[in-house]
């Protein structure tokens, strides 16, 4: 980016998050615009593909599946917009998004990925979502545990026998277990050690060969055999701070049901996620055909269960879109029915890049610098300037659009980061002077600037 085509049985809808609901089309494309300038008809044919699968989702359930998910065919320059357009779509809906190039996928038969490995890489990502917002959930709970089991490790509860203790003995042990849960919250325990159980690590999963190549399917020998490879505890004395890290990470585990995080995982999947095709060259036919089968409908079996890919979103770019679509076999061009091509980028769209955005570079170089106590301030002709070259570079050389700035940035501000931690001034003025005085050596070697910027 290999199986015939399977039509996908029934399954009951699961309640997940529904993040495509809270955002109309305008407010998505109003979202993209403070990461993303310019690119109007790209923005807009994302969010009305990303809110009709919400509008999907409201209809009658054999109506729903009848309705394939319009696929989206971004044609245009490299350096564009075209993969972070599609990333902050994702990140803004908390849908799974998976990049791919199309070289990494071979035919049927030849040693290499087969096409339905992004399926599975896809899902892997979705657990790991759903897993991070799950521990969130239990976060405080988890917390309270680990500090309950850090303080019976300081003080160990006592066992009243046969009239032993008295009344006073057990006020006296709570007034002290009080004591150090103060001195534990105030952090003055950190240092202390204590003696923790920890559970031996299993042995990695098995990577076996089957049908579908060499993928991973996750067979642990100690699920199989309880204590085998893993499973046994030692002690060990750790001080409290890291004791709290190891304790945490176990609380979370055992608080979190992980088949449900897997239900909902391929649930976010199935109905959320994003596939971003991409890659320098055209694939082979061959690779098209296995390619085919995902992206009309399939199931593809993962070591979290099946997963039906009816209404995954395909954006395609790269491979995808170099001469023509028309490159494409015939079934494919028909899966990308939303063709949308995107400009590119002048002088003017430069400087709006380096100002603009809530990420802006030179907000982000500020902001570095500042960590350093070091002012930068970048003049109005000094951010014209760098826009200016990177327009130029990019018709005397490749066109690589925004990516430009990147190299220009770096050589611009080298010295400054440099020399930062000793640095005696600690307000610099970056003007149209200084920058030229910079780039000077390398605009004026073509072939340096060719390799350089």
């Amino acid at each position: 980016m290999p199986s015939s085509i399977v039509k996908s049985p029934e399954r009951p809808r699961t309640d997940f998050r529904d993040p495509e609901a809270e955002l109309t089309p305008q407010e998505i494309v109003a979202e993209l615009d403070k990461y993303i300038i310019g690119q109007k008809l790209a923005k807009k044919a994302v969010a009305i593909a990303l809110r009709n699968r919400y509008r999907r989702r409201k209809l009658p359930e054999d109506l729903a599946d009848e309705i394939a998910p319009k696929n989206i065919l971004m044609i245009g320059p490299t350096g564009v917009g075209k993969t972070e357009i599609s990333r902050r779509l994702a990140k803004l809906t908390s849908s799974p998004f998976l990049k791919i190039e199309a070289s990494k996928f071979t035919e049927v038969g030849y040693v290499g990925r087969d096409v339905e490995s992004m399926i599975r890489d896809l899902v892997r990502i979705s657990v790991d979502m759903v897993k991070s917002e799950k521990i969130e959930e239990v976060q405080e709970k988890a917390e309270h545990n680990v500090e309950e089991k850090i303080l019976d490790l300081l003080l160990p509860p006592f066992r009243r026998k046969e009239n032993a203790l008295t009344e006073e003995d057990a006020q006296r042990f709570q007034e002290t277990r009080e004591k150090l849960r103060r001195q534990y919250q105030e952090g003055l325990l950190e240092d202390r050690m204590i003696e923790i159980e920890l559970k031996e690590k299993g042995a990695a999963p098995f990577e076996i060969l089957s049908n579908n190549g060499v993928e991973e399917i996750g067979i642990h020998l100690q699920e199989i055999i309880p204590g085998f490879l893993g499973g046994k505890t030692k002690k060990r004395k750790m001080k409290i701070r890291e004791a709290r890290e190891v304790l945490l990470e176990d609380e979370e585990k055992r608080l979190i049901d992980m088949d449900q995080v897997a239900r909902l995982a391929i649930e976010r999947v199935e109905h959320s996620g994003i596939i971003f095709l991409d890659g320098p060259e055209v694939s082979r036919e061959g690779v098209q055909r296995d390619l085919l089968p995902i992206i009309e409908g399939t199931t593809v079996n993962t070591r979290y269960g099946l997963v039906h890919t009816d209404h995954i979103l395909f954006i395609g770019a790269g491979a995808f879109h170099v001469s023509k679509p028309s490159d494409l076999i015939p079934e494919l061009q028909g899966r990308f029915p939303i063709r949308v091509e995107l400009t590119s980028l002048n002088k003017d769209d430069f400087i709006r890049i380096l100002t603009e955005p809530e990420n802006a570079l030179i907000k982000q170089y500020m902001a570095l610098l500042q960590t350093e106590d070091v002012q930068v301030e970048f003049t109005g002709d000094a951010i014209d300037e760098i826009a200016d070259i990177a327009e130029k570079v990019n018709e005397d050389a490749e066109n690589i659009g925004a990516r430009r700035l990147h190299t220009i940035m770096e050589k611009v501000m080298e010295d400054i980061s440099f020399e930062a931690p000793q640095i005696e001034q600690k307000h610099i003025r970056i003007d149209r002077t200084y920058v030229e005085e910079h780039l000077a050596d390398i605009l004026k070697d073509q072939d340096l600037r060719r390799f350089i910027l």
